[in-house]
């Protein structure tokens, strides 16, 4: 998932001694692996968006559902992973993908709900203080704004997209960023929200179940998981990320219509790579977070730095991590550690010439692009995307619905994106089955879709049926 430029939180949950015992339950084995396993709805993931979807559902007072979740624990690519050695011997934890709490809220308008959910899960964070990299981009708070005003324009007048970025539509670019820094791992986040409507043992919650095959029809959806059981619902919300739908990790019975294997093939999944280093001694500056490297050669080639060792962090941990992202991840994710070792202590040693920098005594990256689960780290709109397209990404095929921060107009490659998606699935499956529509703005039941597709999108187009609740075309005056 992105942002921006960088990521999302991470976290620590108050009192999970209560919530530990959630998240171990493997699909119980069955004498006849043909009778498949009743409910009413299933989610499908259980990373940010199919955890807000049950909730949503839970709030509904609908409780018979079900979770699958490819991995041991859920959080999706909220992940973390033990790196280094402290002192004592004992890890410490970093965060792989989402830990950034992006954007905490607009001024005189609502909170992020990821930043709400922080504060209340009490999640350890810092703030992250790009004042050390700014001096190279001093002038674009107000060439954003310039940008931003001219994005209105296009839409109001339904002129073609340009080249910049569809997220650039967003209200703040240049919002607060608190970057996740505790023990527990950021995916606390999503542990405490399951606490909320999951009981310690929930025989709801499917952890190391992997889903192969998706059988829809007008009267139900059949899931069949590779231990040769199944499940049968009235409605299944499907959270995987676009890298998962794209490389066909899991097959659908009958095959999605053209209009929803378009759409998915149009959109990008992006990925996002943290290599990091731990050494026997800090030999940069502790009261600097960011550093740059501009290749000379090469754009894109480990160009950021952040210390961990910083206060609020790591302090002491002597750990620094490179974020790569697009070309140069897909090339390092596809080469060998110590290749990748190699060039980034190459980097280090032409950014700290004057220091003596030894062999790290921990190395470490994740390869996203690799993981059947994700294929990726984040998605992304192509240049001259429509809304109509993105609508047919994010719109049901009948019972079988979709969310995840790739469905988001607004936030996608955000948390918050995942978050709201998931949440308006469960609200929208709430309102099929009876309860009261909480949705007013999007509307309950099934998503607008669109058969055909036309060149731009319609300036009226643009409202909560399709996605989109935000606008540019105000900033340029309406």
């Amino acid at each position: 998932m992105w942002t921006s430029a960088s990521r999302k939180l991470l976290a620590f949950v108050a009192g999970l001694s209560l919530m530990e015992g959630v998240w171990a339950v493997p699909i119980e084995p069955r004498e006849n692996q043909k009778k498949c396993r009743k409910t009413t709805v299933v989610v499908l993931g259980g990373g940010m968006a199919g955890i807000t979807a049950a909730q949503a559902l839970a709030n509904q007072s609908i409780t018979d559902f079900l979770i699958v979740e490819y991995n041991g624990e859920i959080g999706g690519r909220m992940k973390h992973t033990n790196f280094g050695k402290k002192k004592d011997g004992s890890p410490f934890v970093v965060e792989l993908g989402a830990n950034w709490v992006q954007g905490l809220g607009t001024k005189g308008g609502p909170e992020n709900p990821i930043w709400t959910m922080a504060k209340k899960y009490k999640v350890a964070n810092e703030y992250s203080n790009y004042s050390s990299i700014l001096t190279l981009i001093d002038d674009y708070e107000t060439a954003y704004a310039e940008v931003e005003q001219y994005a209105g324009v296009i839409l109001k007048e339904n002129l073609q997209d340009t080249s910049m970025r569809a997220g650039l539509a967003l209200k703040d670019f240049k919002p607060q960023k608190n970057m996740a820094a505790q023990a527990r791992g950021f995916n606390a986040l999503a542990k405490g929200m399951a606490s909320t409507f999951l009981k310690p043992n929930d025989s709801r919650l499917l952890l190391n179940s992997i889903v192969t095959d998706i059988a829809y029809d007008k009267d139900s959806v059949t899931i069949s998981l590779n231990d040769g059981s199944c499940i049968s619902a009235a409605y299944a919300i499907c959270t995987f990320s676009l890298g998962v739908l794209q490389n066909d990790e899991v097959s659908f019975t009958p095959k999605l219509p053209d209009w929803k294997q378009t759409a998915i093939a149009e959109f990008q999944m992006g990925t996002y790579t943290k290599v990091f280093l731990q050494f026997n001694e800090t030999f940069w500056d502790l009261d600097t977070q960011f550093f740059l490297y501009a290749s000379p050669t090469t754009r894109g080639y480990y160009p950021v730095w952040q210390s961990l060792s910083t206060a609020g962090f790591l302090p002491g941990s002597n750990i620094i991590f490179a974020t790569v992202v697009e070309r140069e991840s897909y090339r390092i994710e596809a080469q060998d550690d110590e290749v990748t070792k190699a060039e980034a202590l190459a980097v280090l040693r032409e950014m700290f010439p004057d220091k003596h920098i030894p062999e790290p005594i921990d190395f470490f990256y994740p390869r996203w692009t690799k993981v059947p689960w994700a294929h990726g780290s984040y998605s992304n709109w192509p240049v001259g995307t429509t809304l109509e397209g993105h609508q047919n990404l994010r719109s049901n095929v009948g019972r079988l619905y979709f969310a995840g921060e790739h469905c988001s107009a607004e936030y996608f490659g955000f948390l918050q994106g995942a978050y709201f998606e998931g949440q308006e699935a469960g609200m929208r499956i709430a309102g099929m089955l009876g309860k009261k529509c909480k949705n007013m703005e999007g509307g309950c039941g099934e998503y607008k879709r669109y058969e055909a597709l036309h060149g731009t999108t319609r300036f009226a187009e643009f409202s909560p049926l399709n996605g989109w609740d935000v606008s540019s075309f105000y900033v340029a005056g309406k």
